[in-house]
């Protein structure tokens, strides 16, 4: 059986309804229909069993579970000039869950600084050529306002760049790039839960299994690549954050969201310092 990043039967299927066609998913609500949901069908990547969400999944779910301030939760990004492939593809899962922030928000000219903060990353990581027609689409999609479009060449672009890597060999910069963007997006869930509270929007942040996931990922990494200093501090800080998950048995308090965000905060500062 594989495990969806979303942690309660409900909630689950309530997110697949919104995202796959009815046919997808006939399923009855409780565990049952979990049991039959397929993650192969899901528009996330389905690693060892678990689904690794596409950052586009993350705010559709928050969207449905109330309407929040995106513009409040845009961040203006200072896109360090490295070599550090690492780095760079950290930074790259980065840059395109801001880009859904600002599409979230439906500003145009958040969109447009994370369409070009792409391009960069990808010239740097070598990626130019897979890159440039998504980036490109996402700038001319934004002078359109088509919101669509941009949702569907972000979800392309980072799907296009971890293909690439690991058809490159690379595949612990694709768990780089899955890092980043799921540092970011969980950033974003612990901000808009925080500032509206309640029980079932905390329930989002219950993915121990996703966390495990890249816990070993990064623990499977080569010895000199896991002790890369920002693979030292996400893996300690994945630790904190896992033990926060599996210590609410009863469900998350506010303090604990809380030190779950500032854990992600910190790491995402980290990742746009020079090295």
């Amino acid at each position: 059986m594989s495990y969806s990043i979303f942690p309660f039967p409900r909630l689950a299927l309530f997110v697949a309804g919104t995202l796959l066609s009815s046919s997808a998913l006939a399923a009855p609500q409780g565990t049952q229909g979990v049991q039959e949901f397929d993650p192969l069908a899901f528009p996330g990547q389905v690693v060892d069993d678990v689904v690794v969400p596409v950052p586009s999944e993350v705010f559709s779910v928050l969207d449905k579970l109330g309407e929040p301030n995106w513009r409040h939760e845009i961040r203006e990004l200072n896109v360090p000039n490295t070599s550090d492939r690492t780095q760079l593809a950290l930074l790259f899962g980065h840059v395109v869950a801001e880009g859904f922030v600002a599409v979230q928000a439906e500003d145009k000219e958040a969109v447009k600084e994370a369409g070009k903060d792409v391009i960069s990353i990808s010239t740097a990581l070598g990626l130019t050529k897979a890159v440039r027609p998504h980036a490109q689409a996402i700038l001319d999609a934004a002078d359109k306002n088509d919101w669509k479009a941009i949702r569907k060449e972000f979800d392309q672009t980072q799907k296009t760049v971890k293909d690439t890597m690991e058809e490159m060999k690379d595949i612990d910069l694709s768990q780089c790039v899955s890092l980043g963007g799921w540092l970011r997006g969980t950033a974003s869930v612990t901000s808009v839960v925080g500032k509206n509270f309640s029980a079932d929007r905390a329930e989002l942040l219950n993915q121990p299994m996703l966390v495990e996931h890249f816990l070993n990922a990064i623990g499977k990494m080569p010895k000199n690549t896991q002790e890369h200093d920002l693979l030292r501090s996400i893996r300690k800080g994945l630790s904190s954050v896992l033990e926060k998950m599996e210590s609410a048995v009863d469900g998350f308090s506010k303090g604990a969201v809380s030190d779950i965000s500032k854990t992600c905060e910190t790491l995402l500062t980290e990742i746009l310092v020079k090295k």
